[in-house]
């Protein structure tokens, strides 16, 4: 999957090499399949290749159930004009500890691990090897192939699977802290075109506030609250300009399409100087969303057919009980 493409196929990017977590979350895509698949170096990359046409979308990691929003994503969305969220992908993140063949785990002095990973596992690390070295790698992948490379290290933490790419030994399994843990993808593209609503959608925008008076996040607010839209995410980035200025991260339970979620965007729109559509999506896991009957969308369009007979002075509307 690293051969150059022809300029007329569809090429995906995610952070490589073969075996990442980016590239399981990418193998959940039907539409990826067959196509070709090109192994960057970070999120920056993968949305360049994006704005500049090198590939149709890219898979980038998000959120994770433990450590929250991915930052670098999130900034990089901020500051990378004209693109659109088209799906988001759940891949369970669990670890092992893999060694060049012949070794025992008794035998490891020194773990490469990339430092996120290091943190996931550290418990399992201190139990089973407590006077272990610890030399951080680049990636989960490259702490893998380190091992292949050169001696310094005795093995490495690296995704299940590791072994279809290297010809590496399984010394342990399920060496992650929490075995709930979960990232979830998100696949960007430049294409701005919606995926029809499904009931069981998100939206993602990141706002600003439009200065810091009191109560201007609780203004920001009030507009899904008063229109029984959910959140199932919000976080603060700093905008960058000065200490405390923020941006807020946001996604949305429902789709612009559905009519409380464009007229609280609406009222969005209207509160803050700044205003990112990211796009709506359908939900990974499916979960329908549960609408509260006055927030319906026949409710908002009889209140906009109400407000359009009182402006055209149908009589039905303006006449008194």
């Amino acid at each position: 999957m690293t051969s150059t493409p022809h300029p007329d196929t569809v090429s995906y990017s995610y952070l490589g090499p073969a075996g990442t977590f980016t590239e399981a979350a990418l193998k959940q895509v039907p539409e990826a399949v067959g196509a070709h698949w090109k192994s960057v170096n970070n999120v920056g990359e993968a949305l360049d290749d994006v704005t500049n046409g090198r590939s149709t979308a890219a898979m980038i990691a998000i959120e994770n159930s433990i450590d929250g929003g991915v930052s670098v994503t999130q900034d990089a969305l901020t500051t990378t004009p004209n693109l659109r969220i088209l799906g988001e992908y759940l891949v369970p993140v669990n670890f092992v500890l893999v060694a060049r063949p012949g070794t025992a785990l008794a035998d490891v002095t020194t773990v490469n691990a990339h430092p996120v990973a290091y943190g996931q596992t550290r418990r399992w690390l201190d139990a089973e090897l407590p006077q272990h070295g610890y030399i951080p790698a680049s990636s989960n992948v490259a702490a893998a192939a380190s091992l292949l490379e050169n001696s310094i290290a005795d093995a490495a933490v690296a995704p299940p699977g590791i072994t279809e790419h290297y010809p590496l030994e399984v010394l342990a399994e399920n060496i992650a802290n929490n075995q709930n843990s979960v990232t979830r993808f998100v696949l960007v593209s430049s294409n701005t075109e919606l995926p029809e609503p499904t009931g069981a959608d998100k939206t993602s925008v990141i706002v600003e506030l439009p200065d810091n008076a009191p109560g201007r996040l609780l203004e920001m607010l009030e507009q899904f609250a008063t229109r029984g839209v959910n959140m199932s995410l919000i976080e603060s980035r700093p905008i960058g300009d000065e200490l405390g200025r923020y941006r807020f991260v946001i996604d949305l339970e429902g789709h612009i399409l559905d009519e409380r979620v464009a007229d609280a965007l609406l009222g969005l729109k209207r509160f803050s100087p700044n205003v990112i559509f990211l796009g709506s999506y359908p939900r990974a896991d499916k979960l329908a969303t549960t609408v509260t009957p006055r927030y319906g969308n026949d409710v908002f369009v009889e209140a906009r057919d109400w407000l359009r007979a009182i402006t055209a002075r149908e009589p039905s509307a303006t006449r008194e009980p």
